[in-house]
């Protein structure tokens, strides 16, 4: 399929993060792009800015006339959240348009560039930002497709400017799905493969399967770089073509002499050709040191300066929602974190503690999918357990239905720190009545919807 063949491009679901960084990139590039949603949020709203047409009602005659009268320059993108029954898929399935993923599109997208894809079931978001940005911010004129809100874009998508195919493409490979399989890079990165989407895989074997196919996509001229945690799991002995590993004080490219200093964290670069001093990461946290080590690994390899490298890590300013500062003062500390495996969660606790190991550290917790709670309850717990206190809240359903027996209470059960459990409706008057020194929001649902109101809520009452 050539894309050049489009004219329109039709979004079901334009609305996903993956989605609407999709719908940046044919907007940018000329085609005419509308789409439908279910609910407003502040994505579609800037969606509109950019002049791209949504609607919000699932009605067959909201569908562009272009589109429904024009299938063989219409191209439809669904996204696989879209409930069976919903009238406008039915309808263009009904006549006969070819409907593709997401991950499908994605993949068309890419192939016409140098291809850096960063994979992993933790840390794919700010990886993936962090070596976007680093090459932006030297000059490379790339293209970005991210899972987040990169904070010095304002955008989960970066626009290329030169047209001649030797753009760099930066892509967040999703495991979800298999969406990742869809795509065949030049540069492969691999942050983590923690048993995770187990409704999808079933098990952490087909999980890992998953992620060698992947890695058996890289070019045969291209360059594999892996966590060194998870390398012999993933990289079989007879790999054919370049693979390197990275970590904290280990692997073939690595950080050390890692120091905190003012809510930051400082450290050092080194391989064997470079060992580069005391770079300060604009955003906290040891896994996000790592993230920053493979970011490094990719950049230099791709030919910038130790000098450009300095200043790219300097002036990062992070993701939304990836351990970001909400409120940032000697009274209060308020930070959001889009953590929702127990592994992400370990991590972002063990770096908050590591920063305010004085403090008391308040967690707001939301779980995500029934399956996940059920499927990793004694993690959950355990990593939570690390917080001084918790505020536990229902669990998020997304996709899913009900589980019997599944709620928040079987993690709440198995707690064993100071622990309240809440709906939403009572977190506003609990944490009214309550003192702070640095609290946190957990979760990948809708508490990000809870940070404005607990934000307010705080710098009034310590007047932050």
């Amino acid at each position: 399929m050539n894309l050049v063949n489009y004219h329109n491009v039709y979004f079901i679901g334009i609305g996903g993060i993956g989605m609407s960084a999709l719908a940046r990139w044919f907007n940018h590039n000329g085609f005419s792009v509308s789409g439908y949603d279910r609910t407003p949020t502040s994505l579609t709203s800037k969606l509109e800015e950019e002049g791209i047409s949504i609607h919000f009602e699932d009605a067959v005659d909201h569908i562009p006339e272009a589109v429904k009268n024009n299938k063989e320059q219409s191209l439809v993108v669904v996204t696989p959240a879209i409930p069976k029954t919903h009238k406008e898929l039915n309808f263009l399935k009904d006549r006969g348009f070819k409907l593709h993923k997401r991950s499908e599109v994605l993949g068309m997208i890419s192939a016409n560039f140098h291809l850096v894809a960063v994979a992993g079931t933790h840390g794919k978001t700010t990886t993936s930002s962090m070596i976007a940005h680093l090459l932006k911010h030297a000059g490379r004129d790339i293209t970005a497709f991210l899972g987040g809100i990169a904070t010095n874009y304002e955008s989960n998508y970066i626009a290329n400017e030169l047209k001649d195919g030797k753009s760099i493409a930066v892509v967040e490979a999703d495991e979800f799905d298999r969406s990742f399989l869809t795509l065949h890079p030049d540069v492969a990165v691999v942050t983590s493969a923690d048993a995770d989407h187990l409704d999808i895989y079933g098990d952490k074997s087909e999980l890992e399967k998953s992620f060698k196919e992947f890695i058996s996509q890289v070019k045969t001229s291209g360059k594999l770089f892996v966590n060194e945690k998870i390398a012999k799991e993933l990289v079989d002995a007879d790999f054919d073509k370049s693979s390197y590993t990275y970590g904290l004080n280990r692997g073939q490219f690595f950080a050390n002499n890692i120091t905190m200093n003012n809510g930051f964290f400082e450290f050092d670069y080194c391989d064997e050709q470079h060992h580069i001093k005391k770079l300060k990461l604009g955003v906290p946290g040891f896994h996000n040191t790592e993230n920053a080590t493979v970011a490094i690994a990719v950049a230099l390899d791709l030919g910038l300066t130790e000098d450009a490298i300095r200043s790219g890590i300097e002036s990062y300013k992070g993701v939304k929602r990836r351990f970001e500062y909400v409120i940032k003062s000697e009274q209060i500390v308020f930070v959001d974190d889009y953590a929702h495996h127990p592994t992400e969660i370990e991590s972002f606790l063990k770096s908050l503690k590591a920063l305010y190991p004085e403090k008391k550290i308040t967690a707001v917790f939301q779980p995500h999918l029934f399956t996940r709670t059920r499927d990793f309850v004694d993690g959950f717990a355990e990593s939570l357990d690390l917080a001084d206190e918790v505020i536990l809240l229902d669990i998020y359903p997304a996709r899913e239905e009900p589980i019997e027996g599944v709620t928040s209470q079987i993690i709440y059960d198995r707690m064993t720190t100071e622990k309240v459990l809440l709906n939403k409706e009572r977190l506003m008057e609990h944490l009214g009545s309550s003192d702070y020194e640095v609290i946190a929001t957990i979760g990948a649902g809708d508490i990000d919807k809870l940070v404005n109101p607990i934000k307010e809520l705080l710098n009034e009452k310590y007047h932050a």
